[in-house]
């Protein structure tokens, strides 16, 4: 009798090669390998499946993102794993990508264009796929001219004058009318998320936001100091939308507290940008929550990385609490020492306290509470056990 044959009926998993570069003589917060690990993460999220990595160290960078032979080796590698998308660490340049896709023959993105595809996946809300929308589309706006390259390869002349320009010219017009009519919405959502702040902030309630590298369990947090239901999830970017709720303090004093979406390593600009209405919550905090996953073995180059991000948004200065959370994954009962080199090899000295919780199990949520109400200067009990450190 015949072996029976399985066949997989799950969606195709297109196969990958991740690629990044070394540039000598340059300080950079993570090391190659590290940015990798995290661009492997992000492939899988995006429905990849990342087979081989590929470095080149080099004395500066290159036009063509990589030197001639190292080219040549990436396309033989293509043709000999059978590669389906070939994603680079780095954004490249609308020319570079032209470039390389003409060499490799297949499909090549960027870290930018991988963690755009990431978050329009996760994006539910309206406001969070018109902000996606946006950060796409600004994206798109100087690459068009590569969707054209096949006429430039004609070398101009008879056969390739006024369809193709006019072509081009077209679609940067609808995509230039496009920007214009998301960015008038964004900015109606702006207008509603301000008037909305203004009633919940009236008065003296104070404004606390929860901050963070993506999957460092903020939601989860977030549910445990309010009593929600926000989605928790462990992948990347979970949150896409803010949510905003009430927190009451031990002494029964109230203040408003927003999730915001989660940061991650070379997270671009444009994407900033585009969410600007949604972290606008961060932008008029009183107090930022940073929350970090303790077990990662990244937590310090990860609360470097938002840390460096928040000073860039021009919010570095905001009063700041680090939360090392998911503590149950470094020991077992909620008193166990921490290893004090965990800490130790994290920067704290721009934060007023530092927490250790564990979101899952509970741990550290009082504590918090007290770290929060001393932070913001309520009178009330704040009285803490589990602050490991402080430069108050």
């Amino acid at each position: 009798m015949p072996k029976k044959r399985t066949y997989s009926t799950g969606p195709y998993r297109e196969r990958a090669i991740l690629v990044g570069v070394n540039i000598r003589n340059t300080e950079e917060i993570w090391q190659l390998e590290d940015s990798l690990a995290e661009l492997s993460e992000l492939a899988r999220a995006a429905g990849a499946n990342p087979v081989i990595r590929f470095t080149q160290s080099m004395n500066k960078p290159s036009p063509t993102y990589l030197g001639k032979g190292k080219i040549e080796e990436l396309k033989q590698a293509v043709k000999r794993e059978d590669i389906d998308t070939v994603i680079f660490d780095d954004e490249l340049s609308p020319n570079q990508q032209r470039i390389l896709e003409e060499k490799l023959s297949v499909k090549v993105i960027d870290r930018t264009a991988l963690i755009l595809d990431v978050f329009a996946q996760r994006a539910r809300s309206r406001e969070g796929r018109l902000q996606i929308e946006l950060a796409q589309t600004e994206y798109l706006l100087p690459r068009l001219a590569g969707q054209w390259s096949h006429l430039e390869r004609l070398g101009g002349g008879v056969g390739t004058r006024g369809p193709g320009e006019t072509q081009i010219e077209t679609d940067r017009r609808l995509v230039r009318r496009k920007l214009s009519r998301v960015k008038k919405e964004l900015s109606q959502i702006r207008s509603q998320r301000d008037q909305q702040r203004q009633l919940r902030t009236s008065g003296t309630s104070k404004i606390i936001s929860l901050v963070g590298y993506t999957n460092a369990g903020k939601s989860a947090l977030f549910n445990k100091i309010t009593s929600s239901g926000v989605i928790q999830r462990n992948q990347l970017f979970s949150t896409l939308d803010t949510t905003t709720r009430r927190m009451y303090m031990p002494s029964g004093i109230e203040a408003t507290i927003s999730d915001t979406v989660g940061f991650v390593h070379k997270l671009p600009p444009i994407l900033i940008a585009a969410f600007r209405a949604t972290l606008e919550e961060a932008l008029e905090a009183d107090l930022l929550i940073q929350v970090t996953d303790v077990s990662s073995p990244y937590a310090a180059e990860q609360v470097v990385v938002v840390s460096n991000q928040l000073s860039e948004m021009g919010i570095g200065d905001t009063p700041k609490i680090l939360v090392l959370n998911k503590l149950d994954l470094m020991i077992e009962t909620e008193y166990q020492p921490l290893d004090l080199e965990v800490i130790e090899n994290i920067d704290t000295a721009e934060f007023n306290r530092v927490v250790t919780t564990s979101a899952t199990k509970s741990w550290g949520i009082k504590d918090l509470r007290n770290a929060v109400e001393s932070e913001l200067n309520i009178p009330g009990d704040a009285t803490s056990t589990n602050l490991i450190a402080s430069n108050a």
